[in-house]
């Protein structure tokens, strides 16, 4: 009988809360067990990680292996728990060091043929590590996103058998390092507008006092043009600002390559956007596009087509 522990962690909004991954292997019939209130995403992680495992040249034990999630009273969804839960049980089998996998939070999903793909949430989890005084172990496509999460250990493995080597110290993975995306001359300019003197300067008082705006006119009058330039008035994000819209975007997965952006948000949803696609919310809960357009502009073009809505957002945010 034999048992280890891993870290991960579990999303509500934009916290990352930690969820102990607990595996044991004991002497019964062949059974894998998945416990700690798991959705069916979680569930299926069995047959990925027994392909992963066999991908590498590792069988499953033929005893019971027990997965716990814990606390069992917190909801778990999503693919992000593979990794987790393989190397908890490469721990129990003796494969890895049971101590020192207990010092980091892990998430990625596996691939049948042992690939790490990546997941969303990546550079919350990497703050919840740093917080813990962990390391975080996520797939390579992620290590950029979570380098920002400061002077933590950070291993960002493109396969489990990468992974594995790297931790028995066959093999040496390069610690990823931050990034930002290059947004030189791509910003709409208010320069670029001509006359529309008197709307110039309703945007600029707007972008001054952080004010609502609602722009009426004819079809073709440039109210979208105008708009679109508004992000250009407004000053650049702060550090602080910056992490906290990519902590955003993270969950969403809308990063990047795992770069960060030091530009405000502009976010023009459609009139047939859903409301769940405007304040976030599904069955697996997802920043709207309100959310999204934090600490920079949400633009409602042809707001009376917003059937209900336009009673319940700002008109425009910024």
């Amino acid at each position: 009988m034999s048992m280890s522990r891993v870290y991960t962690v579990a999303f509500q909004g934009i916290e990352a809360r930690e969820v102990d991954v607990q595996v044991r292997i004991s002497r019964g019939n062949p059974a894998f067990a998945i416990v700690g209130l798991a959705d069916k995403a979680v569930g299926e992680s069995r047959d990925r990680v027994w392909a992963a495992l066999s991908a590498i040249g590792l069988a499953l034990p033929p005893d019971r292996i027990t997965v716990n999630l814990a606390p069992a009273d917190l909801p778990k969804e999503g693919s992000h728990y593979d990794l987790p839960i393989t190397l908890a049980i490469l721990a129990a089998m003796g494969v890895l060091p049971s101590r020192e996998m207990a010092g980091y939070v892990a998430l990625g999903e596996l691939s049948l043929d042992a690939s790490i793909t990546a997941v969303a949430g990546v550079l919350p989890a990497a703050l919840a590590a740093s917080e813990a005084g962990r390391g975080l172990i996520c797939p390579a496509a992620s290590g950029a996103e979570a380098a920002w999460a400061g002077k933590i250990e950070i291993i960002a493995a493109p396969s489990l058998i990468a992974l594995v080597n790297h931790i028995k110290g066959a093999q040496v993975l390069r610690a990823p390092t931050p990034r930002m995306i290059d947004e030189t001359g791509t910003i709409a300019d208010l320069k670029d507008v001509k006359g529309q003197e008197t709307a110039k300067r309703a945007l600029e008082i707007a972008a001054a006092g952080g004010h609502n705006m609602l722009m009426i006119g004819p079809p073709g009058a440039g109210k979208s043009m105008l708009a679109a330039r508004l992000p250009g008035l407004l000053p650049p994000l702060d550090a602080r600002e910056a992490l906290e819209i990519s902590m955003i975007r993270s969950l969403a997965g809308d990063l990047r390559d795992g770069a960060i952006s030091r530009r405000r948000p502009f976010r023009s949803p459609h009139h047939s956007a859903s409301m769940p696609a405007l304040v976030g919310g599904g069955m697996r809960v997802k920043p709207g596009e309100v959310s999204l357009a934090h600490n920079g502009v949400l633009f409602l073009d042809e707001l009376p087509e917003f059937h209900g809505v336009c009673q319940q957002l700002p008109l425009t945010h910024s």
